[in-house]
């Protein structure tokens, strides 16, 4: 198990800022939940979680109200998820993979083709024998699970080369996220896995620093990736996930009605999010198509798929994950 994260100097300084917000909000006589992502104010989840503070409010008569913290004001995912474990944050949005240092659980979402398309994950993550394993078992580290938000499929992009086959992996060099399930993959295709945070990418790329990445469609466009990287291959290697938790005793000290409430918004804004992400994903592809010269090119899963499958051997016989790696391939035979 992945131990305990310890508390940075900089989430300590956080707490009594956020403690004045408190107290300012308890004299307005709503309780008012703090909520904390990275992402700008037009991104889809930005988007989604502004729907899930206007249902908490308006389910529960204003009795709760959301105050959201995007753009990283709070510090990294890292960090607001030790906020969330102190409760100086009452909820987060974070990345499946930056929950990895938390819970080994998480990592399963790094591994390559766990998932064989985007209809399989969410039938799998509407599986409740995932999701409790998965939102419950970090309890114990002060954050539970709420619900998830689509993040996209991950595909290869390149700066000037198209991408097949496993041999025209061989040399590439490819940013991936701090995963070490990330790195293997790459590894196990062929190519040289570079750890380096998401925003060195596109000089690194315009740069020569490294030939390829690999995210969803939005970071063509959002991040302007488009611009230097011309060759978008479907490889749909990951679907990693965007995960909603909150302060495990911030939950527990709430009403049970409080709590139902908070529930079903998170599950109202996930299925909230879908129409947004969609019609964000198709927008800036027609844009990264028509306007940056980036060509998306389908390519053969399979052999990607044969290539990764020691990986997945690693994790059915791994006693930290074979459980929820068997709990999803049990999920997907459901009915």
């Amino acid at each position: 198990m992945v131990k305990k994260s310890v508390i940075t100097l900089f989430t300590l300084l956080l707490l009594f800022i956020l403690a004045g917000c408190q107290a300012a909000a308890e004299k307005s006589g709503a309780m008012e939940l703090k909520l904390a992502h990275n992402q700008t104010l037009d991104h889809p989840v930005h988007i989604s979680l502004v729907e899930f503070g206007r249902l908490v409010e308006e389910k529960s008569n204003g009795d709760i109200k959301i105050r959201i913290y995007p753009n990283a004001q709070l510090g990294s995912e890292r960090e607001v998820t030790e906020l969330t474990q102190t409760g100086a944050v009452d909820l987060a949005k974070v990345s499946a993979s930056a929950l990895e240092a938390f819970e080994s659980d998480y990592s399963i979402f790094s591994l390559p083709y766990v998932f064989e398309d985007y209809d399989m994950f969410e039938k799998v993550m509407n599986n409740e024998n995932v999701t409790d394993k998965l939102y419950n078992q970090t309890e114990g580290m002060g954050f539970i699970g709420l619900t998830y938000y689509n993040a996209g499929e991950r595909h290869l992009y390149t700066k000037n080369r198209e991408v097949n086959d496993i041999p025209d992996m061989k040399g590439l060099k490819v940013r991936v996220q701090p995963s070490q399930t990330s790195v293997q993959m790459i590894e196990a295709l062929g190519g040289i896995p570079t750890a380096m945070a998401y925003g060195e990418v596109y000089t690194a790329i315009q740069s020569g620093v490294i030939d390829a990445a690999e995210n969803n469609e939005t970071a063509l466009v959002g991040n302007n990736h488009g611009e230097v990287a011309k060759y978008y291959m479907y490889t749909g290697h990951q679907i990693v996930p965007d995960m909603f938790i909150m302060n495990a005793n911030r939950f527990n000290q709430l009403s049970e009605e409080h709590q139902e409430i908070i529930k079903e918004a998170a599950k109202e804004s996930t299925v909230f999010h879908e129409d947004v992400w969609a019609k964000t994903v198709q927008e800036q592809t027609e844009t990264a198509k028509n306007e940056m010269g980036v060509n998306f090119i389908d390519v053969d899963k399979s052999p990607f798929i044969e290539a990764v499958q020691p990986l997945h051997e690693n994790y059915s016989n791994n006693e930290n994950t074979a459980e929820i790696y068997q709990l999803i391939q049990e999920a997907k035979k459901d009915e």
